[in-house]
């Protein structure tokens, strides 16, 4: 039987590698997906297929991507090295590497096309955990070295990965497997709303754009109307974030999408000012000496307890949002194994995200809701 399974997966990588290529039949463009926020991702439509453009992929990309999504049983004439990928538009089977792509499967409706994920400890969606232990959704080990063996096995329509710094060596292995992997770089976009703009890309590859669209839609409409109601705030609580890694402290620069969220949520945060790309990173005393009166702490690094976080360095002692127990954040909402909610879902309705920052800087404009992610320090 071994011998068999093995002689089974060496023909789909053969066959899949010796496919003869082709060329691209002139069809006219009809229009293009429009996108309100994104700008790492653009779709154009023509005749009888899509194509997805990946522009940003990563942080400093060098190099754009290209993907065609067809009817595999329309006889299109493809000139296969014009683009990164050929996608059938019939999508019955889907391996993910993140998280934050769950939440769009789900509202779109179509989690049961999920096979594989490299990780599944790491996500929290009730639904989704009840396929694992349903057995339907296979472990595909880490991201940085997915098990081929097993997704050979699964052989999804597509693989959805993402990229860091440049090209994983493990998604080359499966495109020479013939199975498709197209980036997703969501996390790369700038703002809150850019980011939650990306359920249209899983759209675009499930044939639901009318459906992503009215979704976002959705999302935008409550986002914004949290913006509006902030703005009526009288007073703006001064707000500090991050903590310490060794001997640096982390915490999002002015321009980042964490900052944009307490922006809008009209709050003082004391480095708004700041510009540039990833974390600022500093000393403590740097910190120290604008932080310390401020009121509200948040998102301390993984520190879930005002006491595990007094333990880990008693400088952070010295704040005074430490001593009045002001301190929330989002690690304590976590799934049945562990994964933390907001690193799943909170890219995909920063709607909520918004709404829980309001709650706790002004807690008499949202005077019903109850926050989804953040949660004070015990």
């Amino acid at each position: 039987m071994k011998l068999i399974k093995y002689l089974f997966l060496f023909f789909i990588v053969t066959t899949c590698k010796d496919e003869p290529k082709a060329k691209l039949q002139n069809t006219s463009k009809t229009n293009a997906l429009e996108l309100k926020y994104a700008t790492g991702f653009s779709v154009t439509y023509y005749d009888n297929y899509k194509v997805i453009n990946l522009l940003k992929p990563w942080p400093k990309a060098e190099k754009t991507y290209s993907y065609v999504i067809a009817n595999k049983d329309v006889n299109i004439d493809f000139k296969a090295d014009a683009f990164d990928a050929i996608i059938d538009s019939k999508m019955s089977k889907i391996v993910v590497t993140s998280t934050t792509h769950i939440p769009a499967l789900e509202l779109l409706g179509v989690e049961e096309t999920l096979v594989g994920f490299p990780g599944t400890d790491y996500i929290s969606s009730k639904k989704t955990r009840q396929r694992i232990a349903d057995g339907k959704i296979r472990e595909l080990g880490k991201n940085e070295g997915i098990n081929t063996e097993v997704l050979l096995e699964l052989h999804p329509n597509v693989v959805v990965g993402f990229g860091v710094e440049g090209v994983n060596k493990t998604f080359e292995i499966i495109k020479k497997a013939g199975i498709p992997v197209i980036y997703n770089g969501d996390w790369v976009e700038s703002s809150a709303l850019a980011k939650a703009e990306w359920i249209k890309f899983f759209g675009v590859l499930y044939n639901k754009e009318k459906e992503a669209d009215s979704i976002f839609k959705k999302i935008e409409k409550d986002y914004l109307a949290a913006k509006a109601i902030a703005k009526a705030a009288k007073t703006r609580p001064t707000v500090f974030s991050g903590a310490m890694h060794k001997d640096v402290w982390y915490l999002p620069n002015g321009s980042s999408a964490e900052a944009q969220f307490l922006k809008d949520a009209n709050v003082n945060y004391l480095w708004s000012d700041t510009k540039g790309n990833g974390s600022l990173a500093l000393n403590f005393e740097v910190v120290l000496v604008k932080a310390k009166n401020a009121e509200l702490w948040f998102n301390p690094s993984y520190y879930n307890s005002i006491n595990q976080l007094e333990k880990a360095n008693t400088l952070y002692t010295n704040f005074n949002a430490f001593k009045n127990k002001n301190i929330y954040s989002y690690v304590n909402t976590a799934g049945d194994t562990g994964g933390v909610l907001y690193y799943e879902l909170g890219t995909t309705r920063p709607d909520l995200v918004l709404k829980d920052i309001i709650k706790i800087c002004h807690p008499k404009l949202l005077p019903e809701y109850i926050p989804y992610f953040f949660k004070p320090l015990n």
